[in-house]
């Protein structure tokens, strides 16, 4: 069956200081979003879309575009590649964008920006993150069992492997019940504190700690088609109730999904994983990062990903 890798490389990587998402960290120069499109291929996945830039397409297709299209997949197909790009000629006519406004709209932007290109059910990441091997496995055998309609997935990690020592992280905090999600919230300033503590310290240092166990959503969805249509409702309302002033603001993934379940329209199941998650918000992340990758290619997870 038709499954599609679908990657958001758009951002900006603000915190981090640059373009993250083409930083090569592997011991051969591999760049973080090129262990998920060999990960999933090795699951399944036989279509891969990057949702970027328009004017990072031809960088895009440098450094892993045609590799991709070259390779095969599990069942022996080529690899599919495809495009999408986030910029503001995807926003509704109707809505007048501030001269200020430099920041691409959110991750719900972003998935709503490849539907031309999405016909099958699909999973969606960060381009920035590394979610392991098995993380591909269990999320493409869920996205093969997934109704067409009403339902979707996604990968849940515990809280304390994804936080930074470095800063605050911005994690979709969820609630879970019988391996079903019932509630996510998009929880921007979580700080690991060095005795281990965890805090959404948004509201002040003092706030209730997070058990280190609590799952969070890292952006690894699964999807099938039928979601394009309550992202572009999601989105519009989401522009008509931004207020001009704010040129920042962003329409995120996990708050459709928080909306959707509310109004009983969709069901989420959480899928647990093996894999450790890890990835650079900061500049300081980086050589921790490096460390890792290298013993997964020394303990031979990874081949030369560029031989």
């Amino acid at each position: 069956m038709k499954t599609t890798l679908v990657i958001m490389a758009a951002g900006m990587g603000s915190r981090y200081g640059g373009s993250k998402q083409v930083d090569g960290l592997g011991p051969n120069n591999e760049i973080l979003m090129e262990y998920s499109i060999y990960d999933a291929i090795r699951a399944g996945f036989n279509k891969v879309v990057f949702i970027i830039k328009p004017d990072m397409k031809a960088l895009m297709e440098d450094i892993c575009g045609r590799r991709v299209a070259a390779m095969k997949a599990k069942d022996g197909s080529t690899v599919e590649v495809a495009y999408a790009f986030q910029d503001f000629s995807s926003v509704p006519a109707w809505y007048r964008i501030p001269a200020e406004r430099v920041k691409p709209f959110g991750t719900a932007h972003a998935v709503l920006c490849a539907r031309d290109v999405v016909h099958e059910p699909f999973a969606v990441i960060n381009a920035d993150d590394y979610y392991g091997t098995d993380a591909f496995s269990v999320i493409y055998d869920e996205l093969c069992r997934l109704p067409a309609e009403g339902a979707g997935t996604m990968v849940g990690y515990r809280v304390d492997k994804t936080v930074s020592a470095n800063g605050t992280v911005t994690r979709g905090v969820c609630e879970t019940e019988n391996g079903r999600l019932t509630k996510i919230v998009e929880t921007f300033k979580i700080k690991l504190y060095p005795n281990g503590d965890i805090r959404d310290v948004e509201n002040g240092e003092d706030s209730p700690l997070i058990p280190p166990e609590t799952p969070v959503s890292m952006n690894f969805w699964g999807f099938t088609p039928w979601i394009f249509e309550k992202l572009e409702a999601y989105f519009d309302s989401f522009l008509k109730n931004l207020p001009a002033e704010n040129i920042k603001g962003e329409c995120l993934l996990p708050s459709l999904v928080g909306e959707l379940i509310d109004r009983g329209e969709m069901t989420v199941s959480v899928l647990r994983s093996g894999a450790r998650w890890f990835g650079v918000t900061y500049k300081e992340d980086k050589p921790a990062v490096q460390e890792e990758l290298r013993r997964l290619h020394d303990a031979g997870v990874y081949p030369n990903l560029h031989a």
